[in-house]
């Protein structure tokens, strides 16, 4: 028998946040969440997001033991931007039971009907920059601190309930060449001078983000709109995802461009990768967390593909190259073995064909499922 339990109070939280460090635990391709930073999303009075979404969050529970969890996000913004009525679910975890899962679905589904909602998605979270689709192929792959790690049978269970797919994302491994290609600094200067552009890197870091960031934010936002699932982020959301990243952030994997006027036309940086470092610590900067994370950001194995981005108008003119190449340079410079794609859309051939000057493999899939509400 599988009881549902809402989340309502802040020890319900804790185990909600909780529950995927133990039933991961041990597992050496799993990397958490921040317990602090996850704890806070659930929190309507620490979460922006609660602004532009209405959010439940359920726990299943069987023998007085939890052995499920599940949140569903209504993201009004998307809702508006599409003209749709759906809900996401998000944060599911559960152990390998065909009965859990069922029980946690229906939770969101019916919680969704009676809001008016007509179709339910993911996972998907509160906006692109939050966790978002289910492994589907690589498991045996460590995920990048921005991703979810879910077991193979997660795919079985969502299918069962009836869901199917609505979209696939691909990542790759990019393999750190050994010098700078030639060829594509080429492209880099001819496009630099053809366009008036300059390539800017920041000197010190907290003046570089105070100075650039809404600009940063528009040109992300102009560049993304288009795609699946983005949603336009309120000022508060903007500041609480600067907040968020800024402390793992290394200058030398940040550049922007800027065009004569001296506006910003595009950006690209990398993370430097957590994986190993979260794992271990199993979430928890204090107390020793902290020295792994530092370790990392300073002298990285390998980083995380974060964001590139380009105005629409200067977008198929090369603009690219100019990002990669200094991208690149900086990894060459650091001795970085490798770089994580994260994730790209599967039919967004013009981003997956810019790798093909690389040594790459594609390792992982996740899928986005649809169903709608009977």
């Amino acid at each position: 028998m599988v009881e549902i339990k809402e989340v309502k109070t802040k020890s319900d939280i804790a185990k909600f946040v909780e529950y995927p460090n133990k039933l991961y635990k041990g597992n050496e391709y799993f990397v958490p969440f921040f317990s602090g930073d996850e704890k806070n999303k659930f929190d309507k009075d620490k979460n922006e997001s609660y602004d532009d979404c209405i959010v439940k969050c359920f726990l299943a529970i069987r023998d007085k033991k939890i052995v499920g969890r599940i949140a569903g996000i209504i993201q009004k913004l998307h809702n508006e931007k599409t003209g749709e009525k759906r809900v996401r679910f998000s944060r599911f975890d559960c152990i390998d039971d065909e009965e859990v899962s069922y029980a946690l679905f229906s939770a969101v589904e019916g919680w969704a009907k009676a809001q008016g909602m007509e179709i339910i998605h993911g996972p998907m979270g509160y906006n692109d920059l939050d966790r978002e689709g289910m492994l589907i192929d690589g498991f045996d792959q460590m995920s990048t601190f921005e991703e979810q790690y879910n077991y193979e049978y997660y795919p079985k269970l969502v299918e069962a309930y009836g869901f199917k797919k609505e979209v696939d994302w691909v990542e790759y491994r990019i393999f750190t060449p050994k010098e700078e290609n030639e060829r594509i600094k080429h492209i880099a200067d001819v496009v630099a001078k053809r366009y008036k552009l300059e390539l800017v890197r920041p000197d010190n870091l907290k003046q570089f983000i105070n100075d650039n960031k809404q600009e940063i934010f528009q040109v992300l936002d102009a560049a993304y709109s288009p795609l699946y699932g983005v949603v336009p982020m309120s000022d508060k959301v903007k500041d609480a995802v600067v907040a968020q990243f800024k402390l793992i952030l290394n200058k030398d994997f940040i550049v922007c461009i800027k065009n004569e006027f001296g506006a910003i036309i595009a950006f690209g940086l990398v993370f430097p990768s957590l994986s190993e470092s979260v794992n271990k610590s199993r979430g928890k900067i204090l107390p020793f967390g902290i020295f792994r994370m530092l370790k990392q950001i300073k002298n990285p194995k390998s980083v995380d593909l974060g964001l590139i981005a380009i105005r629409p108008e200067y977008q198929n003119k090369g603009v690219n190259t100019l990002i990669l190449s200094a991208l690149i340079k900086g990894m060459i410079d650091k001795g970085v073995k490798y770089a994580e794609t994260n994730l790209m859309l599967e039919y967004n051939n013009r981003i997956q064909t810019q790798w093909n000057v690389f040594n790459y493999v594609e390792h992982k899939k996740r899928r986005c499922y649809i169903k709608h509400i009977d």
